[in-house]
């Protein structure tokens, strides 16, 4: 059986993967953690073979979570689950160390073929998004600019578009100040605007935060 710990805020969303998985041969979720407090504390006394993260889930966003897993727990391997745009985050994800990235609108069907990949050690994303990141490059969808940025930068971004000033992002993601600036002024070439409110504008309208 895989053990997998579910890891999001969402009571519902917890309690519905146990009640599809109860009769599962396959998957046994052994646990529930609603942030990233409950997260690590679970893990200082179990071992899942799988973690579900959730995007948001609270206290420290989901890269960040995913950073301190890879480093404290390089052996359980580790399946984003997100409402986000999967073009921008799964990329991203993929980058700080996730076997995988799945979109809570996909099919329960789904969710379970992307555990058992993962947990058999391979990665998992979508077909669409396969396609889209081989073949996409060359439309002029503004949502090409942001399969550009790095894990860091759509860190800072994504902090920055939930309203954070630059002392708080450079506090959550451990850098300091003028850091934080030069990672804005890389946003802002990046994504071709010249100041804050068009770029965090252009995020919200590409419904990415």
């Amino acid at each position: 059986m895989i053990k997998v710990l579910v890891a999001d805020s969402h009571p519902i969303v917890q309690k519905g993967l146990e009640s599809f998985f109860k009769a599962s041969t396959e998957i046994d979720i052994v646990g529930s953690a609603s942030t990233t407090t409950e997260l690590f504390d679970f893990l200082s006394s179990n071992t899942p073979d799988l973690i579900l993260l959730e995007m948001d889930i609270p206290e420290v966003n989901g890269i960040t979570a995913l950073r301190k897993l890879k480093k404290d727990f390089p052996d359980v391997r580790v399946l984003m689950f997100s409402a986000q745009a999967e073009d921008v985050y799964a990329v991203s994800t993929l980058r700080a160390g996730a076997h995988g990235y799945i979109s809570k609108t996909a099919e329960l069907s789904l969710l379970q073929e992307a555990i058992v990949k993962v947990a058999g050690g391979n990665m998992f994303i979508t077909n669409e998004l396969a396609q889209r990141l081989a073949f996409d490059e060359s439309t002029n969808k503004p949502r090409k600019y942001f399969r550009r940025l790095s894990t860091r930068e759509v860190e800072v971004l994504k902090l920055l578009s939930a309203g954070k000033r630059n002392k708080q992002v450079a506090e959550e993601l451990g850098l300091n100040e003028k850091t934080v600036s030069t990672y804005k002024a890389r946003l802002m070439r990046k994504l071709n605007v010249d100041n804050m409110v068009d770029m965090l504008q252009q995020a919200r309208a590409l419904e990415l935060f």
